[in-house]
């Protein structure tokens, strides 16, 4: 396929016809079962973890486990990771033949510095080596080609590097508020994400402290396409369906029914034990209101162990009345 091949797929525009919220790839949280529990919650998609795209080419069993979709995934985006053309070229053909997901996405964002130099935010020093990997990408790949990018490395470069990742080829940009060097400081700066959105033309989703719906509908106001969330929707998948249904929050009860969702997917996805002490950073999250249910829950190594944690709180479970249904964990 050649870079100025067009990608036979426009999911991205079928998606976005309308304001949409997406969940963002976050190391160690996007996993197969988070991606399906913020699906089921009406995410309009969602993106993996990044991807090492060379540690994947190599057959790395992290890196290729990192965007293995669960059975009949749907709506997946596979991000990689990288900072040479060839590799990313490779990468993306493995991954759409390996994974079969919509889109493919690359990281220009990650400000880890265990990884400086080998890809992410780097890249925004050398934009014209980040355009090379996104037209490397599109040589290898059928599919749409995103990117995920930061203002810059120490300062807002944004509208320049868009335009270049525009004049690439990405069929859609999303953005994060901060520069490289802010990591998650301060406040996600959504006027500088609004003037990229009115630059370019392909649709732009903004990234960066959106944690409530209203926040969502406020940020919709600088002419974005929608909103990628990603620590604000960890341990709240229902804040996408608040924002695509304008459905209440969640009751008390319907916490411990999702709680108990996520660690029945991450059972059947890597086991109990390993499953639960995977979901322990997550766990405590579902509970806000209840602090004294935070030590319990980092703590679980079983299902078992779990609903004798939210049992130690009073039970019945639910402030409102009960329905006729019975509660999930003490069965009344």
């Amino acid at each position: 396929m050649s870079a100025a091949a067009t990608p036979k797929t426009t999911f991205y525009q079928e998606m976005l016809k309308s304001p949409r919220a997406v969940l963002a790839p976050m190391a160690g949280y996007t996993d197969a079962p988070f991606r399906r529990l913020a699906l089921e919650h009406g995410a309009a998609w969602t993106v993996s973890e990044m991807v090492l795209a060379r540690g994947f080419l190599a057959g790395e069993r992290k890196s290729t486990e990192l965007g293995a979709p669960y059975p009949g995934e749907p709506n997946l985006v596979v991000q990689l990771f990288g900072d040479d053309p060839e590799v990313l070229r490779e990468a993306a053909a493995k991954a759409e033949a390996l994974f079969s997901p919509v889109a493919l996405d690359l990281n220009l964002g990650c400000p880890a510095p265990k990884l400086a130099g080998r890809g992410g935010a780097c890249l925004l020093l050398t934009p014209e080596r980040a355009y090379a990997l996104v037209r490397a990408m599109r040589q290898g790949t059928s599919l749409e080609v995103s990117a995920k990018m930061r203002l810059g490395w120490d300062e807002d470069r944004s509208l320049e590097i868009a335009q270049g990742l525009e004049a690439a080829g990405v069929a859609l940009l999303t953005v994060h508020g901060r520069t490289s060097r802010q990591r998650y400081q301060g406040q996600a700066n959504w006027e500088a994400i609004g003037r990229v959105a009115e630059a370019v033309r392909v649709p732009v989703l903004g990234s960066g402290d959106v944690t409530t719906p209203e926040q969502f509908h406020t940020r919709l106001q600088t002419g974005v396409a929608g909103a990628m969330i990603g620590r604000g929707a960890v341990g709240n998948p229902w804040i996408f369906r608040q924002i695509a249904t304008g459905a209440p929050a969640p009751s008390h009860r319907e916490r411990i029914e999702t709680a108990l969702r996520h660690a029945e997917l991450n059972v059947l996805w890597y086991g109990e034990f390993h499953g639960l002490r995977q979901l322990r950073k997550v766990l405590y999250r579902y509970f806000p209101a209840n602090p004294e249910l935070h030590p319990l829950l980092k703590q679980v190594s079983s299902l078992k162990e779990l609903k004798q944690a939210l049992l130690s709180a009073e039970c019945p479970v639910a402030p409102e009345p009960l329905s006729d249904q019975e509660c999930p964990v003490c069965g009344r």
